[in-house]
């Protein structure tokens, strides 16, 4: 039976956990697999004024969560500790938790059975690497070769693993000598939980890019909608004032009010308007000719 003094160590460290979950706004879980300590030293320095990142035995956290009063939904939290995680403790929004998480992944090495984060194309050129075993092994996963200047050469640039396609042993030692990483490591939300709701890491991923698009053209598109309708606003008030001068213009021009800013135009079409008249009435010379014919 565990001591005295271990119940007292593990009640002592629920109730600290118990207290981080009531001050967050925010309780976010990320899976430690492949994640180097390293790497969890990097994201805790990094986080370190906007997150509190702890490494927490997963019964503690349920028994917390057990013990936890007024925070409603909490509870759904629960079922999803499993495994080996670091809890995130922070009152930043879900979505941008997610997104430095993210961003701060690392290319490393790839070991047998790994995922590829991308396509890897192996580029044509010299391995630095002299001949020996290493063609053999270098053909052995599809890589054209030649020798020259006393060095194996990679003969063209050769996609050896699709993204998301798993990486062979005799494969990821080759592209290990080589010095290419094609493994994504680093922390991944797996659940967060925020205002009495659980959120999957996949409803927080993102296409930054894409959603910049869409808010891009949905401004352009209100922007046009509110002109055509003559809806004023902050942004569109220059430019309704603008069409707004136009119209008016065309108007007078068209209607033949002259105003200091449209006469000059109006004597011109005047003008312009009296030489095609002009020349449609005949000359002195024709109307002589045409009394003498008749």
């Amino acid at each position: 039976m565990p001591s005295q003094q271990v119940l007292s160590e593990k009640t002592r460290e629920v109730e600290e956990v118990s207290t981080l979950l009531k001050k967050y706004n925010v309780i976010g879980i990320a899976s430690l697999q492949k994640v180097r300590a390293a790497q969890l030293q990097e994201f805790k320095k990094n986080l370190s004024e906007k997150a509190l990142m702890r490494v927490i035995k997963n019964t503690l956290v349920r028994r917390a969560i057990e013990s936890c009063e007024g925070k409603p939904g909490l509870e759904k939290l629960a079922e999803h500790v499993t495994g080996s995680n670091v809890f995130i403790f922070t009152d930043l929004n879900p979505f941008k938790l997610a997104l430095i998480l993210e961003r701060g992944k690392v290319k490393t090495t790839a070991k047998s059975g790994d995922i590829a984060a991308f396509d890897v194309v192996v580029p044509a050129g010299n391995t630095g690497q002299a001949p020996g075993p290493i063609i053999s092994q270098l053909n052995a996963v599809g890589l054209p070769t030649r020798i020259e200047s006393g060095s194996v050469w990679v003969s063209k640039d050769t996609l050896v693993v699709k993204k998301g396609e798993a990486i062979a042993e005799r494969l990821a030692s080759v592209l290990s000598k080589m010095g290419i990483k094609p493994i994504e490591a680093g922390l991944a939300v797996s659940y967060v939980f925020e205002a009495g709701m659980v959120i999957t890491g996949e409803q927080l991923k993102l296409d930054i890019d894409k959603t910049e698009r869409d808010l891009a053209g949905a401004y352009a598109e209100a922007f046009a909608l509110s002109l055509s309708i003559a809806f004023t606003t902050d942004e569109n008030v220059v430019a309704l004032l603008q069409v707004a001068q136009r119209q008016a213009y065309a108007l007078s021009i068209n209607a033949a009010i002259p105003l200091k800013e449209t006469i000059e135009d109006l004597i011109r079409r005047a003008h312009n308007e009296m030489l095609a008249l002009s020349s449609r009435v005949p000359t002195l010379e024709e109307r002589t000719a045409a009394t003498e014919k008749s």
